[in-house]
C-alpha cells in the first residue's frame, strides 16, 4: 500500500509554495533572514498581504520565525525548498525547448 499520509504530508509543503507571491519570498529568503517590512518592499506588495502568505508557508513547515523587538524576521526552515523552485524551471524550460521544436518542424 502506498505510504499515503507522507504524500499528503508533502502535498501540504508543496501547497505552502504553490502561490506566486510564496515562491517570490522563499526565493527573497534564500541568502538568510528577512524582516516582513523588507520582504514587503522587496516583492512589491502590502505587508499584510506578505504576513498572511508566510503564515501559510509557516503552517505549511516551511519557514521559521524569530523577533526582534518590534519586527518579525523569517527564514527558509529548510532551504532545499529552492531545489523545488530550480526542478520547476527546469521543467519549464525543458516544455519550452520541445514546443520550440515542434514549432520549427511545422
Amino acid at each position: 500500500m502506498p505510504p499515503w499520509r507522507r504524500y499528503e504530508l508533502q502535498a501540504e509543503v508543496l501547497q505552502g509554495l504553490a502561490h506566486p507571491l510564496r515562491l517570490a519570498l522563499a526565493d527573497q529568503l534564500r541568502d538568510g533572514e528577512v524582516c516582513v517590512c523588507d520582504l514587503a518592499v522587496a516583492v512589491g506588495a502590502e505587508r499584510s498581504n506578505v504576513s498572511r502568505h508566510l503564515a501559510v508557508m509557516l503552517r505549511a513547515g516551511i519557514l521559521d520565525t524569530r523577533k526582534e523587538g518590534l519586527k518579525v524576521y523569517y527564514r527558509l526552515r529548510t532551504p532545499c525548498v529552492l531545489d523545488f523552485m530550480r526542478c520547476a524551471t527546469r521543467t519549464l524550460r525543458h516544455d519550452l525547448d520541445e514546443r520550440t521544436r515542434a514549432l520549427e518542424e511545422a
